[in-house]
């Protein structure tokens, strides 16, 4: 096995690293672009010191690789994507302030609509079936409404 880390030239690194950033595009995840980046640059320091030993090749790699995961991870958790669908997997999200029609009425503040082609819970005060509700907010998988002439 050591005889095919000896083998590594700068290009191996530059070719890994093409091929993780390719991946990454077809299996998005935001992990493999950085493991990419280390490897090419892995590529361009053995390319200006050809003669560094494969171990050092790895730990540079090694340690890139942490490096720049923790800090992408960091930096993406303060500076998080902008979207303009921010609520694309918030699917809850998404009714908020539109009204519906009740299909079935609303018992001890626990009752269902019917949103688009499924059915949701809803949380609301008791009205018969016919009332319009606005959705106003998501418990967890719960849609909080009240009646829309009452809302505000």
């Amino acid at each position: 096995m050591t005889g095919f880390f000896e083998g590594l030239e700068f290009w191996h690194w530059l070719v890994l690293g093409v091929a993780l950033a390719i991946i990454e595009i077809f299996a998005p995840g935001a992990f493999l672009l950085w493991l990419g980046i280390s490897a090419g640059i892995v590529g361009i320091v053995l390319w200006l010191i050809p003669e560094l030993s494969w171990e050092y090749q790895l730990l540079i790699f090694a340690i890139l690789s942490v490096a720049s995961v923790v800090v992408a991870r960091r930096y993406l958790t303060t500076h998080p994507l902008k979207t303009d669908l921010p609520n694309l997997n918030l699917r809850g999200q998404q009714y908020v302030g539109r009204t519906f029609t009740l299909s079935e009425p609303v018992v001890n503040g626990q009752g269902k609509i019917r949103v688009d082609d499924s059915t949701w819970k809803i949380s609301c005060e008791d009205c018969e079936a016919g009332t319009k509700v606005i959705i106003e907010g998501v418990d967890g998988v719960v849609l909080r409404a009240a009646i829309a002439d009452r809302a505000g």
